[in-house]
């Protein structure tokens, strides 16, 4: 038996079937024919790829790019069009791969490099090498020649501590300044300082930061905290322009188990916050606008920096790009673009914020791709991650709920 590709059949017969057929008493069997691929549903074609039962701007669609992968997260696009994808391989240790997807070859699949620990931030720097972020540190190649030019940046090898990589949220992603400087994501090892009962919170003075990190000739040297009060900043983005840092912050779980007058589903919102050096945003002492949090009724709050957005909460938001460059089509040309890998109803979509002359939102998030929330046939529930603006103006979109690789385009 042969299947097509993206196809996905199966073919059961029953017990009294195949007796009949082989006289032997067995309790079922399956014939199972699954082509290498997505789990969606397609139809049509949108820009040489399956198009996918999604829901989009008029004029849109969401083409099916590649799939099986190994729980895809970070990526970014060589200026040949080809994708580098961080697969993170499950919360399991060294599990993770680094993967290429060739262009000129339909986006066909090659392994950069195996085992290794939980892959997450993928970005080519200053240098046109590639950066990749993995547990308790960050390396670089050049995607040329991958295995002789992999060398430490920051953590492992390089003699430059790393982020501690601990706890509950591990993952390393980082951007660059317009210096060429490192910023990254140290997030917290805990929900909201879960085990500290004191007044204050110890793992808030090494966790739940954005770390500085000089960088020349591909060495890093000591770090310094450039803001604080952040609970996980995976999703990080510069404006260009303005020199704006952005971060889209996932905020606590659990809020009505401290206080149950407090409603878990609608608190707290997570959040969009302009990230400037030296300032603290919270974390774990407040949420939201500033108020204080059930575990730290007491705590003043007027000394931290509210957040410019509220977003929708638990929509958690994990990956981010801007528009610098004018690639996208109007009328989201300039926008922020942000996935919600969410679960909750505020989740599985991509959204996209229009962003004034000073890099500042200019109204609220509108949805780009939505629908995974139907669920049913062909139309699973999605985790959207990271979000790259190809040179063309495409959109990619990682998707790590049904292992693929996703592409918005306006044909």
């Amino acid at each position: 038996m042969t299947c097509g590709a993206n196809l996905r059949f199966r073919f059961r017969l029953k017990r009294a079937t195949l007796a009949a057929l082989t006289g032997l008493a067995i309790a079922g069997f399956t014939i199972s024919c699954e082509a290498a691929g997505p789990a969606y549903a397609t139809s049509g074609d949108c820009g040489g790829f399956p198009k996918a039962n999604l829901t989009t701007p008029a004029g849109w669609c969401v083409g099916v790019v590649a799939g099986d992968l190994r729980f895809p997260r970070g990526m970014s696009i060589l200026p040949n069009g080809d994708l580098i994808v961080a697969e993170l391989g499950g919360w399991v240790e060294n599990r993770g791969r680094l993967s290429i997807l060739r262009k000129a070859k339909g986006y066909a699949r090659e392994t950069l490099f195996e085992k290794l620990n939980q892959p997450h931030g993928v970005v080519v720097g200053p240098d046109k090498l590639v950066y990749v972020g993995v547990v308790g540190s960050i390396f670089r190649f050049d995607p040329a020649n991958p295995e002789k030019t992999r060398t430490d940046v920051i953590g492992g090898k390089s003699g430059v501590a790393g982020p501690p990589g601990n706890g509950r949220h591990p993952l390393t992603n980082f951007v660059f300044d317009a210096k060429g400087d490192l910023l990254v994501n140290v997030g917290s090892a805990s929900d909201n300082c879960d085990e500290d009962k004191g007044a204050t919170c110890a793992e808030a003075k090494t966790n739940g930061q954005i770390r500085r990190y000089p960088v020349k000739d591909g060495r890093a040297s000591a770090f310094k905290v450039e803001a604080d009060g952040l609970r996980n900043s995976l999703a990080l983005a510069l404006h260009r322009a303005s020199g704006n840092l952005w971060q889209a912050e996932n905020s606590r779980d659990g809020i009505n188990k401290r206080d149950p007058k407090l409603n878990d589903n609608l608190l707290p919102h997570d959040e969009l916050n302009l990230v400037v050096a030296g300032r603290n945003y919270g974390w774990p002492y407040c949420y939201d606008n500033k108020l204080p949090s059930p575990e730290f009724p007491s705590h003043d709050c007027k000394g931290t920096t509210a957040p410019v957005l509220l977003l929708p909460p638990h929509a958690a938001p994990l990956g981010m790009a801007i528009d610098n460059d004018a690639k996208l089509p109007a009328p989201y040309t300039g926008h922020m673009l942000i996935g919600y890998h969410g679960y909750r109803k505020t989740g599985h979509r991509v959204v996209a914020l229009k962003l004034d002359a000073r890099g500042m939102p200019a109204g609220e998030p509108v949805d780009l791709i939505s629908g995974w929330d139907a669920g049913g046939e062909g139309k699973p529930l999605g985790a959207p991650v990271e979000v790259r603006i190809a040179p063309d103006g495409a959109i990619f979109i990682t998707e790590d709920r049904n292992r693929t690789i996703l592409r918005l385009i306006k044909p």
